[in-house]
């Protein structure tokens, strides 16, 4: 997170007016929720996690065992589970 100068970017009644809750302080602003992106659509973290659980279940799917996926994939028998067995 990076702090910017309210006088940088907000008109100065605005600032007059926020001054009358807060003065000195930091405060956190939050974007508003059409601006969030879910998790790892920057990174592409969630994309690797897609593909992966995609991987999984194609290989389940041809008969590799629960427990060798954990394995090959350094999961958990119960997180493996999770991901053949849902849709």
């Amino acid at each position: 997170m990076t702090y910017v100068k309210a006088t940088m970017v907000l008109p100065e009644e605005l600032i007059k007016e926020i001054q009358k809750y807060v003065q000195g302080e930091t405060i956190y602003i939050p974007k508003p929720k059409s601006a969030y992106e879910k998790w790892g659509t920057r990174s592409g973290g969630r994309t690797f996690i897609d593909n992966r659980n995609i991987s999984i279940k194609r290989a389940f799917k041809n008969g590799r065992t629960i427990s060798q996926l954990a394995e090959e994939y350094f999961l958990s028998v119960e997180t493996i589970k999770k991901i053949v067995y849902t849709k």
